[in-house]
């Protein structure tokens, strides 16, 4: 695979350093997660009144595939002289700790370059490593509030809504592992390590790249994010957006007024020929309401079909299982937990058309303690002695 090679010390816990060190272990790096004797965060919590496969957190599931455990109590010195050892024969410390936390463990970034100056150290905040909100809980919620993700994602009616995913933490690993792979580039080039940073709020604010520019290019203010309700954004214009049907919901994309006039045989929508269908979309976007409330979805499709008009059935998640394209693209996969079955999504990506393999999960805290720490070049007897001193902690 493409990283095959890349080493790295993983210290990262809830969603958005997980999922970015699951995005470079299906490329091929090696990552090794350093946890506490009762694990990481991810894997006494879960979403969905705490929702498990095979007695394990799909939290836990859904980002850490791949990824090795190495369970350690760093509050003790001989736990930081292993990490040390693992880092000094690593390419990467990776890490989405409060501002400061490493620091006091005594692997910050100034540490931990003395003892290896060529690492790549890779910090993921919710702010930033220093600022007036660097102490603040950084949580993906307290991100879209934050960021205008959740007041432009509402409407005049419903005020302001967070979208319905961890879109800042999904979109900050993603950010965090392409800084990454940038990093470790480098290093192959020339040796150099280099200090990434990455946040949840500048992967808010990052989202919304297209309309920000919009927004501060245009004069407008705030009330332009209070649009009608069917406006699939506050920037496009009519009919872009979401229509009621008999049978569902609809969405329209950009498509020209006229076309659709004619594919809808609808006369007041074939008046505002000429008209500003931006500055109109209100009465616009109603017209269309109208003339598709009655509508069966079979009855517009092949109607829409022959018009070429971009058009989609707004679907779910059992929708999203029996989609054909989601199916030919092989999105998901079913992993055995336990005895029991829970359906992931698989690596977003293909490298020579195939969609990487590999597919292995610690489930239990220190599962790999052992094996990691032998192939670092302890001895057993150094091994069992960090295990009965409870410096270390293996899952047998």
């Amino acid at each position: 695979m493409l990283l095959d090679g890349m080493k790295i010390v993983s210290f990262c816990h809830y969603l958005q350093g997980p999922a970015a060190m699951q995005y470079l272990s299906a490329m091929g790096a090696n990552v090794i997660k350093i946890e506490p004797p009762k694990g990481a965060f991810e894997r006494h919590w879960s979403g969905a009144d705490g929702v498990t496969a095979g007695g394990v957190s799909a939290m836990f599931l859904c980002a850490n595939r791949n990824a090795r455990s190495l369970a350690l109590d760093l509050k003790k010195p001989e736990a930081r002289e292993v990490v040390f050892r693992l880092i000094e024969a690593s390419h990467v410390l990776a890490e989405n700790f409060r501002p400061g936390t490493l620091d006091r463990l005594g692997l910050g970034y100034d540490g931990v370059r003395a003892r290896k100056p060529d690492i790549i150290y890779a910090s993921a905040t919710g702010y930033g490593a220093s600022g007036p909100y660097a102490n603040r809980p950084g949580q993906d919620l307290l991100i879209q509030a934050m960021s205008g993700l959740a007041a432009a994602t509402g409407n005049a009616e419903s005020g302001p809504l967070p979208v319905g995913c961890a879109a800042a933490d999904q979109h900050g690993a993603a950010l965090f592992a392409l800084g990454i792979a940038g990093a470790y580039a480098r290093w192959l080039r020339s040796g150099e390590g280099t200090r990434v940073e990455g946040t949840l709020l500048g992967a808010g604010v990052d989202l919304q790249t297209e309309s920000l520019a919009y927004y501060y290019a245009s004069g407008l203010d705030r009330d332009v994010l209070r649009h009608n309700p069917h406006a699939g954004s506050w920037f496009h214009e009519a009919p872009y957006g979401t229509y009621r049907i008999a049978d569902g919901d609809v969405v329209l994309s950009m498509n020209d007024l006229q076309k659709l006039a004619a594919a809808l045989d609808c006369a007041e929508l074939r008046r505002f020929a000429g008209h500003n269908a931006y500055h109109e979309r209100d009465a616009i976007s109603a017209v269309i309401a109208g003339a598709l409330e009655h509508r069966r979805f079979a009855d517009i499709a092949a109607t829409f079909d022959a018009a070429g008009i971009w058009y989609g059935r707004i679907e779910d998640f059992d929708d999203l299982l029996d989609n054909p394209q989601v199916q030919h693209n092989e999105t998901f996969r079913d992993v055995a937990v336990n005895g029991e079955t829970i359906k992931l999504l698989n690596h977003p990506l293909r490298y020579d058309g195939k969609t990487p393999d590999a597919c292995a999960f610690a489930l239990r805290p220190g599962a790999d303690t052992r094996d990691v720490l032998a192939k670092a070049g302890f001895g057993e007897a150094e091994i069992r002695e960090l295990l009965d001193s409870k410096v270390a902690f293996a899952a047998d």
